[in-house]
């Protein structure tokens, strides 16, 4: 995610981490037959749910932007991977018109954001099973506590769908935490003259009787909050990159002109990054671009950034570097979100040195320039204290001045290298903080604990290295 304008300068088994939150957040409840309420996020403790694991999400939306009403269906495969006799979806703001697991009706109430699912049979640890719940409503946005708004966003032609960090549940019901990582399926229908952009490649559109029915899939494992399903008035750009990466941009005509030539050099973009970080992990690319002036921010949507106005080049860059650094390789933790930014704004920095900008090195010293009341120092990234600073300004910058930090102490031969054995080693999974600086370590051959705890965890203007 980019900054948003207001605020200064934004796999097929359960990851270890997932039962090392759930058990921390309640031990009872992660060894009971009751799957828990959330995984025990630090910054979002309901975010996600307990017991079970979502390998796929089959989508179906109608939407109306008139009306701004939509009629859903989720079918949810899923494993149990512990006994339960109850467990929870995420879902907030719509109501659900039928339920079943395993094609038997199951009882069900909600209770704040949780959809509270009470199967008819027990399910037995490592059971696959199937819940389709049917829902409809007139979907809109939390509210962030930073202020800002995330998930279903209205907009005066469609929808902005933008879903970091809390967002997903106000349009499908999810397991809706980074370490729940699954395949997608989207089948949107919209009236005849609107586009429906989701994740992934298209599979085929048809119109018929006024509307019009677009599918998509998203094969490569995603985070809830990566999916978008966002609906407009837009020019369509469709072409194959030479490395066989399929790209859709979808453009708001009002955006078109000031988009064109920061979209054109996407392609460059992705192969630049390629030979950084290693293979683009995905097969499809691309963007939207919308006019969202409500919103205030671009999101790394998976495979197609949704930008709310024509983006700048280095808000590309960010975003497309965010396909290796937050979408591949995910948060296991909210609290880690400098592994995500810090590494997209770094990004921002290398293009920069590489195109005839300022060097990384340039930049980390005007900002380490600044006084130790600026708001780049007022908290330290790797633990940003609360949801309210996840995308504050230390986050970014003082985490990409981590980096350069650590590109300085190892060298640039081994600091590329750990960069992109960070993207190989995780790919399509999640990481930590810790895991990261032990691979730092590890291919560097230094101690750098200190380093780490300096420019991470230290609170106040860093002593520079």
């Amino acid at each position: 995610m980019t900054h948003p304008h207001r605020r200064p300068a934004l796999l097929a088994t359960v990851p270890v981490a997932v039962a090392a939150l759930l058990t921390a957040a309640d031990p009872a409840l992660a060894a009971g037959p009751v799957g828990s309420s959330g995984v025990g996020d630090p910054y979002f403790p309901l975010a996600g749910n307990g017991g079970y694991h979502v390998d796929h999400y089959d989508l179906t939306l109608r939407y109306d932007p008139g009306s701004r009403h939509l009629d859903g269906q989720a079918v949810l495969t899923a494993r149990a991977t512990q006994r339960l006799t109850r467990f929870d979806l995420d879902l907030h703001g719509l109501k659900v018109t039928g339920l079943t697991v395993d094609r038997a009706r199951a009882e069900h109430r909600s209770d704040g954001q949780e959809l509270v699912i009470t199967p008819r049979r027990a399910l037995r640890k490592g059971q696959q099973f199937r819940i389709t719940v049917t829902y409809s409503g007139t979907p809109g946005p939390v509210t962030d506590p930073d202020g800002s708004l995330d998930g279903w966003i209205p907009t005066d032609d469609g929808a902005f769908v933008a879903a970091e960090p809390q967002g997903a549940m106000t349009w499908f019901p999810a397991n809706n935490h980074p370490t729940d990582k699954s395949s997608y399926d989207f089948t949107i229908t919209v009236p005849e003259g609107r586009t429906a952009v989701a994740n992934g490649v298209l599979l085929g559109r048809r119109t018929e009787a006024g509307k019009t029915t677009f599918r998509w899939r998203q094969a490569e494992p995603m985070a809830a909050y990566l999916a978008t399903a966002t609906i407009g008035k837009f020019q369509v750009e469709q072409f194959t990159t030479r490395d066989g990466i399929k790209v859709y941009n979808a453009v708001d005509p009002r955006e078109a002109t000031a988009a064109a030539p920061v979209l054109e050099q996407l392609p460059s973009v992705l192969e630049w990054e390629s030979r950084l970080f290693g293979p683009y992990p995905f097969r499809a690319a691309g963007s939207i671009v919308d006019r969202a002036p409500q919103v205030g921010y671009a999101l790394e949507t998976q495979t197609r950034p949704v930008y709310d106005r024509a983006p700048r080049l280095s808000t590309l860059v960010h975003e497309s570097a965010h396909q290796w650094f937050g979408d591949s390789v995910s948060l296991t933790s909210w609290k880690d979100i400098w592994l995500n930014e810090g590494f997209a704004v770094y990004t921002e920095w290398l293009y920069a040195e590489q195109h005839g900008g300022d060097s990384a090195r340039q930049t980390f010293d005007g900002l380490y320039a600044l006084p130790a009341s600026d708001p780049v120092w007022a908290f330290p990234p790797g633990d940003p204290g609360s949801g309210a600073h996840i995308f504050g300004t230390p986050v970014y910058a003082r985490g990409a001045m981590t980096l350069h930090a650590l590109r300085t102490a190892v060298g640039d031969h081994a600091f590329f290298r750990i960069l992109r054995a960070w993207a190989s080693e995780h790919r399509h999974g999640n990481g930590t903080t810790a895991q990261f600086e032990r691979l730092a370590e590890r291919l560097s051959g230094k101690e750098l604990s200190r380093l780490f705890q300096t420019w991470l965890y230290a609170r106040g203007k860093p002593n520079q290295p």
